[in-house]
């Protein structure tokens, strides 16, 4: 099974990619974290794209494409692969379209989670932390038990991400919308394209997504 999960930032992507593991043996293939994984390592694709971003440009299609290629040969052909984050070109959709024949591979499923943008800013922008044991908190949704107190370790500080904010959310998700339109009505007319509602909870997701992939 080889699937693409689209869905902007704080959709639930990373969450139900993850359960997507758990559940059906697949293998996450995020290409930011595979990037930075491969600068680490010092591998020859890494070195390149290391090279790539130490000049202030981006990686170019060919870089990651190879990066995939490389991954989907690491991890053999029993294992099925999620797509995160890639394609998000026509280009990088041809790309993939012939790195999966390479590999005997077929697409399976292009699976969009659906979001209502104003809920989302709301979801996101309430989202705070323990600062001690990071425990997840929310003003509307899960507020402590204790006011001002984690429930978890009984810490009392606590922290929000910068970028946690209504002004950021708006930008993400019309970047998302930019990104991600062009390619959707080609595999819309190969018959690819599912949505499931992002907005639900994470256990109706999830259920959701199993029922596609079952």
């Amino acid at each position: 099974m080889n699937i693409i999960l689209l869905g902007p930032p704080g959709a639930g992507k990373g969450t139900q990619s993850q359960r997507l593991v758990e559940h059906h043996g697949m293998r996450q293939l995020s290409t930011g974290d595979m990037l930075r994984a491969a600068v680490k390592a010092g591998t020859p694709i890494g070195l390149k794209a290391k090279a790539v971003m130490e000049r202030g440009e981006l990686v170019s299609d060919a870089i990651v494409s190879e990066l995939i290629d490389a991954e989907l040969t690491a991890m053999g052909s029993d294992v099925g692969a999620i797509f995160d984050g890639y394609p998000r070109t026509a280009a990088q959709v041809e790309a993939l379209d012939e790195i999966l024949a390479r590999h005997g591979r077929d697409l399976d499923h292009v699976i969009e989670l659906e979001v209502d943008e104003d809920a989302l800013v709301e979801r996101i922008s309430g989202r705070y932390s323990c600062a001690n044991c990071g425990a997840n908190y929310h003003d509307v949704f899960n507020q402590p038990v204790r006011n001002g107190t984690c429930d978890k370790c009984g810490a009392h500080e606590f922290k929000r991400r910068p970028d946690d904010n209504e002004e950021t959310v708006r930008t993400r998700m019309r970047e998302y919308r930019a990104k991600t339109t062009p390619i959707l009505p080609g595999y819309e007319s190969r018959g690819l394209v599912s949505r499931v509602d992002g907005m639900a909870s994470i256990k109706e997701v999830t259920a959701a997504l199993d029922d596609l992939l079952n």
